[in-house]
């Protein structure tokens, strides 16, 4: 099960900022990532809420399938994903099984480490900067305390829910998120 929140921060250096305070340490390194979310044409993931997704970031190919949301204060869901090769191929043969990209996005994804079992994000977006929390629903909770977030600022949306919001927001035609 994935359980996260993501929180809205203004900048990455604030963001850095307050992890350091928080005395959380960078376990992997400011890295580039690219996603391609796939579904049927009649987009029978979405309709269901799940989610196909191939990541890049680097050398590292990663096939995530995400699967419907439990309602919750924080976002929670089945997630399965394995490492894999060749994204391009990937691509291919999911094609060839009726899926097709339906939303591509960009972030630069840092990850921190600090007490407890969870993991926090920093992901700077075209659309904005955020801190995804991502652990025990109790590791979450304290953890957003103590970097000085409330529950009233949790979001449990996707990058994609946020990038139409964005769009709606700025009055731009949705397309992809992408730099």
């Amino acid at each position: 099960m994935e359980i996260e929140v993501k929180l809205a921060v203004p900048s990455a250096p604030v963001a850095r900022r307050l992890l350091a305070q928080a005395q959380f340490h960078i376990s992997r390194r400011r890295a580039f990532e690219s996603n391609i979310v796939l579904d049927t044409p009649e987009r029978w993931l979405y309709n269901s809420g799940s989610l196909l997704r191939i990541r890049q970031a680097s050398q590292r190919v990663t096939v995530t399938y995400k699967g419907p949301a439990r309602p919750s204060k924080h976002k929670s869901r089945e997630e399965l994903e394995v490492e894999a090769g060749d994204a391009a191929t990937l691509r291919r043969i999911f094609e060839r099984l009726g899926f097709r990209p339906r939303f591509r996005y960009e972030k630069y994804r840092s990850e921190y480490r600090g007490q407890g079992s969870g993991i926090v994000t920093l992901d700077e977006t075209p659309i904005g900067v955020y801190l995804e929390l991502e652990g025990p629903p109790r590791w979450i909770d304290r953890t957003a305390q103590r970097l000085g977030f409330a529950e009233s600022d949790y979001i449990t949306a996707s990058y994609g829910r946020l990038y139409l919001e964005w769009c709606r927001n700025h009055h731009s035609k949705p397309g992809h998120m992408v730099f």
